[in-house]
């Protein structure tokens, strides 16, 4: 199933999900990451707690998810044609 995410607050949702279907406690998942349980709590509940894309990708991989960038469909009208775009 793929996941579209838009706020820190729904992938805070997911990744709260992933770990408790992984039977993980939250001080279990942070000791993996080398971060604070209050730190992770503040992630899965807010959204809002800061941690760094390897942490991130690390999280991803103790939950068995992955993440997957691609360009927005244009021609999907939940979204607005960017004027400007990022030129890789």
């Amino acid at each position: 199933m793929k996941i579209i995410v838009h706020t820190p607050a729904g992938l805070a949702e997911i990744l709260q999900s992933a770990r408790k279907e992984r039977g993980l406690t939250q001080t279990q998942a942070a000791a993996s990451l080398g971060i604070g349980q209050p730190r992770l709590s503040a992630l899965e509940t807010t959204g809002t707690a800061s941690i760094s894309l390897e942490q991130m990708l690390a999280l991803f991989a103790l939950y068995e998810l992955e993440l997957c960038v691609q360009p927005r469909d244009d021609e999907d009208p939940e979204y607005e044609l960017r004027e400007k775009r990022v030129e890789w």
